[in-house]
């Protein structure tokens, strides 16, 4: 097991300073797992560039006491993605719930919706046992002080129960409207044995985003979650998602960036039940033409049942002095034999001035297993390039159509395959601005 992070005084100074000027939450049904939360920030502290699982990734913007200013992008040369999708709208403006722009009706049979800004207003309700579990659970052995901040002061979010098959997927759309927003959002779903959902996500949420969501898949249960994380260029994004796999049951989810100066996407996968599957995936387009882009994901998948699968699929198309990170690791425990896991990270980089950093690792305490692992880093094909040209293909097309093709495993982790064709739309007309300049 890994030990807290170091402490050392510039860290208890930042963490005592950001939190000083928070207005923590208090009491209703969240109250103990906060006050347990707050206790473990007070150990950890805030993440520093000297912390292990940081030392890629500059944590400053997203510890610092007030938000970076981030410029409001318009957006309005394409509409909204999913908007032509029958779905149910939950909305968020800057970290806090928009009714107007939110569905009229949140019922849906076999769904069960609240918001945590209501719910915690009552002592007793079924997110009790899982608010701030997963993510406490999610603390060892690598310490993740960002999600206990979440957890400790985390004042909206939605509530999500499923007991059946949800007849419509449920939109959570965030909304930027203030340079100097600063949001934190914690988010409960927990699927029960049997039950399916689609989750969709977009929007960047607010000038800086913190953004927790815990899910408990039961046996048999079936997850799908895909999510685009706005275009916004001067956003700040720390986002996790901690999940709970029953026997037999299924996780996946895809995430599409696009823009933004700092995102870092941790995701952690406890898997807990024979035969279940969990995939996780993502597609990072980065262009430091319009800012700095940073873009890092940090996975951990760890199996603790016999026969499960597990896939880590992550593609980065790299320009302009972007950089990208992946950082993930499968944990095979004791007894979880006949496991299948598989990772693969490449980056695709169309200059000389980009750059990828990678950390894949391994470990394994079982004798029975398949595990796998890779990591590549390249540029164009220029073979494949000359191929399209000599058939008339203009530089710049072709070399869009090779990022397309680029893409395409990590996109094919979106089981449905109308989400799977409006992602590949929208990486078309991000491809087609860029060759207007």
């Amino acid at each position: 097991m890994a030990a807290p992070a170091r402490k050392d005084a510039a860290r208890d100074a930042a963490t005592a300073a950001r939190l000083g000027a928070m207005d923590l939450p208090t009491g209703g049904f969240t109250a103990a797992a906060r006050r347990q939360a707050l206790a473990r920030l007070g150990v950890m502290g805030l993440p520093t560039k000297r912390d292990e699982y940081w030392r890629y990734t500059d944590p400053a913007a997203l510890t610092a006491t007030e938000a970076p200013e981030a410029a409001l992008f318009a957006g309005r040369d394409e509409a909204p993605l999913f908007d032509g999708r029958d779905r149910l709208v939950i909305a968020f403006a800057d970290g806090l719930f928009d009714a107007a722009r939110s569905s009229s009706d949140l019922a849906m049979n076999g769904v069960e919706v609240a918001r945590l800004a209501d719910a915690d207003r009552t002592d007793i309700h079924w997110a009790r046992d899982l608010y701030g579990a997963l993510e406490t659970a999610g603390q060892m052995p690598v310490v993740r002080p960002m999600a206990a901040l979440n957890t400790a002061a985390a004042t909206d979010g939605v509530l999500i129960r499923v007991t059946g098959q949800a007849a419509k997927p449920v939109h959570l759309v965030y909304y930027h409207e203030s340079t100097t927003s600063d949001a934190i959002l914690h988010h409960c779903i927990r699927i029960e044995t049997g039950a399916e959902l689609t989750l969709l996500e977009t929007g960047p949420g607010a000038a800086r985003l913190n953004k927790v969501m815990e899910v408990d898949v039961a046996d048999g249960g079936r997850f799908h979650h895909v999510r685009a994380q706005g275009r916004d260029h001067s956003r700040r994004a720390i986002t996790h998602i901690f999940a709970r796999i029953g026997a037999g049951a299924l996780f996946k989810s895809f995430t599409l960036t696009a823009n933004g100066v700092l995102t870092r996407n941790e995701c952690v996968l406890d898997i807990q039940g024979d035969g279940a599957v969990a995939h996780v995936a993502g597609a990072a387009l980065g262009d430091g033409a319009t800012g700095a882009f940073h873009h890092d994901d940090t996975i951990f998948v760890t199996h603790d049942a016999v026969a499960c699968e597990s896939r880590q699929v992550f593609k980065k198309v790299l320009k302009n002095g972007a950089t990208g990170v992946f950082q993930g690791k499968i944990l095979v425990k004791p007894g979880a034999q006949k496991t299948d896991g598989y990772q693969i990270s490449q980056a695709l980089l169309l200059d000389d001035d980009s750059q990828f950093l990678a950390k894949p690792e391994l470990e394994i305490y079982a004798d029975d297993v398949k595990c796998s692992h890779g990591s590549t880093t390249g540029a164009i094909d220029e073979t494949a390039l000359f191929y399209l040209r000599s058939r008339g293909v203009a530089r710049e097309d072709a070399t869009a159509l090779l990022v397309l093709s680029f893409l395409a495993d990590a996109i094919a982790e979106i089981e449905d395959a109308d989400l799977q064709a409006e992602i590949v739309a929208r990486l078309e007309n991000w491809l087609a601005r860029r060759r207007k300049g």
